[in-house]
């Protein structure tokens, strides 16, 4: 265009300073915008597509030492259509008090200042293989880390007193835990709340009709149906390909899904950092 304008007219109408202009010609147009680009879809990519932009900001910061504005993230995220999955919101409506089995101790307090203080467990069902399957899941607050997990075919009392007994042995078979859950019978159950006190730890329990009272295990629950099986319709895995995700899963959460919680770390990196 130089041929038909000056520089300067160029320049101006362009909104480009003149000290710019001449540094680039000098130096060469600065590439890092590309690379920053090529590492935000590197990184959407490998943790398939479940992070927002926060996480890819803390990510970019830890892996690849680049550090940029959130917005700026957001903007290449939404420029090569890179945005995660929005969770549906819960819809929730109090149903009352009604007797409960065991005191909420908790009372939505989900902070642990160290491990095996408290623990919260929950049920959830899968229902993307040939026939419906049930996990179980028990998590430490401190980290929130999943340190034990089931996956049966039933939803009885031997589901949710062997996660418990995996967590136990895990754990090198700490007493004075708090183990909260729901009021679901199988927690209320006998032979659950016996095994509860032989081994010395102490039930808490939601109230009912309280989902929140429970909400960390009960959103983690479904973040894993919504990041691992999004793209899933039900009933079209086998169900050695569900039991492979649903593993596959749990080590990418503890090993490598950051947490705002815990300042961008893994469950994993936060405990070993904090033992």
């Amino acid at each position: 265009m130089k041929g038909k304008y000056t520089v300067t007219a160029i320049l101006s109408a362009l909104g480009v300073p003149r000290a710019n202009y001449y540094r680039w010609c000098a130096e060469g147009v600065e590439k890092l915008l590309s690379v920053k680009e090529e590492a935000i879809i590197e990184l959407c990519k490998r943790t398939k597509y479940r992070n927002g932009h926060r996480k890819i900001k803390a990510l970019l910061k830890q892996e690849y030492q680049i550090q940029l504005n959130r917005n700026t993230v957001q903007d290449i995220m939404q420029k090569h259509n890179l945005q995660c999955r929005i969770k549906p919101k819960r819809k929730w409506k109090s149903q009352g008090e009604s007797v409960i089995v065991a005191p909420d101790l908790l009372k939505r307090d989900f902070f642990a200042s160290e491990p095996n203080q408290k623990w919260v467990t929950d049920i959830t069902y899968i229902q993307y293989g040939s026939t419906i399957k049930y996990l179980s899941t028990i998590m430490d607050l401190f980290n929130n880390e999943i340190i034990a997990y089931k996956l049966y075919d039933h939803q009885q009392t031997p589901l949710v007193i062997d996660t418990l007994k995996l967590a136990l042995a895990a754990r090198n078979n700490p007493e004075g835990v708090i183990v909260h859950s729901d009021q679901g019978s199988v927690y209320t159950s006998y032979a659950f709340q016996n095994y509860v006190k032989e081994h010395h730890l102490v039930s808490s329990m939601s109230r009912r009709g309280n989902c929140w009272d429970n909400a960390v295990i009960e959103s983690f629950h479904s973040n894993l149906k919504s990041e691992e099986f999004q793209f899933t319709k039900f009933n079209t895995l086998s169900n050695q390909e569900v039991g492979e995700r649903v593993i596959t899963y749990l080590n990418y959460y503890n090993e490598e899904r950051i947490q705002e919680k815990l300042g961008y770390l893994t469950p994993i990196k936060y405990g070993a950092m904090a033992a």
